[in-house]
């Protein structure tokens, strides 16, 4: 088959620039081993293509102009993984409102807009520590994910989004308990989840303080494959990966869920299971 991959852009790599190209080069390494054709290339220099000739794209693109091209070209017939549609899901308000309507596990939280209203929002918020969250894209700064101490607070911060152009930011309480991290590549058997802190896998080292350490709480591993699963069907992306907190009583919730992400402690396995997975999407007949 030939194959288009499109890499992803630097600055939506925050602190993960090498992990993200490193998992994209094995994956069309593993493609090639399977006897593919492959061209590859950037975001921009896929936005400059005037035509597409290969019937497949596997990409982890999230320029908002190249989701856009993806989605076009989908509805034309390429068959694109990520889809350009479970990719634009992904940004932030859009996967919160799919895991809450799918009935996924999430925190508290509330759509709040940047500028000034009559309705102050912040009021029916607990004037206590909340996480205010970029709603319209991915954390590409470490600003779109803030964690406020007061309302007071928060609505400095608010002012600070609507300098920078964001509209409306998504408020989330603060759950106490262990942040884990998860990979999966929907319709394989791979899934893989560790506690970040203690790997130094992290973007922004000032979260841990805020989080705390790891206390491993007991949960039960095969219903958080199972919601991960069901968070990556529900935002429609295949290969995924996400945070969840889970509290002292086992119960955990998703705080993030993430399109084609580094897979950084499980590289190799990840590559392989994303090339079959890859492969399996290109070949079988459209239903």
């Amino acid at each position: 088959m030939k194959l288009l991959g499109v890499y992803r852009n630097q600055k939506f790599s925050p602190n993960h620039i090498g992990n993200d190209d490193a998992i994209f080069s094995l994956t069309a390494q593993a493609l090639e081993k399977l006897g593919n054709q492959i061209r590859i290339c950037s975001e921009d220099e896929f936005l400059k293509l005037e035509t597409i000739p290969e019937p497949y794209i596997f990409t982890m693109a999230r320029q908002k102009a190249v989701v856009q091209k993806l989605q076009a070209v989908e509805n034309a017939g390429t068959v694109v993984v990520n889809s350009g549609f479970g990719i634009e899901n992904c940004f932030r308000i859009n996967m919160h409102n799919a895991l809450e309507e799918n009935n996924i596990p999430v925190p508290r939280s509330l759509v709040v807009p940047t500028t000034p209203t009559d309705d102050d929002w912040l009021e029916q918020w607990p004037d206590k520590g909340f996480w205010i969250k970029r709603g319209d894209f991915h954390a590409i700064h470490r600003e779109d994910v803030t964690f406020v101490r007061s309302r007071q607070e928060g609505r400095e911060m608010l002012r600070e989004y609507a300098r920078r152009d964001i509209p409306d930011v998504l408020i989330s309480e603060h759950l106490a308990g262990d942040l884990v991290k998860f990979y999966g590549v929907r319709g394989t058997d791979f899934f893989f989840w560790f506690y970040p802190y203690e790997h130094n896998h992290h973007k922004y080292v000032e979260y841990e303080a805020i989080n705390g350490k790891s206390h491993h709480h007991a949960f039960d591993e095969a219903e958080l494959q199972r919601v991960a699963t069901a968070s990556a069907k529900a935002v429609g992306v295949d290969i995924y990966g996400g945070d969840a907190i889970v509290t002292k009583d086992g119960s955990f919730y998703i705080i993030d869920l993430n399109d084609w992400p580094s897979f950084a402690p499980c590289r190799q396995e990840a590559a392989d299971a994303i090339a079959a997975l890859l492969y399996q999407k290109f070949t079988q007949p459209v239903l």
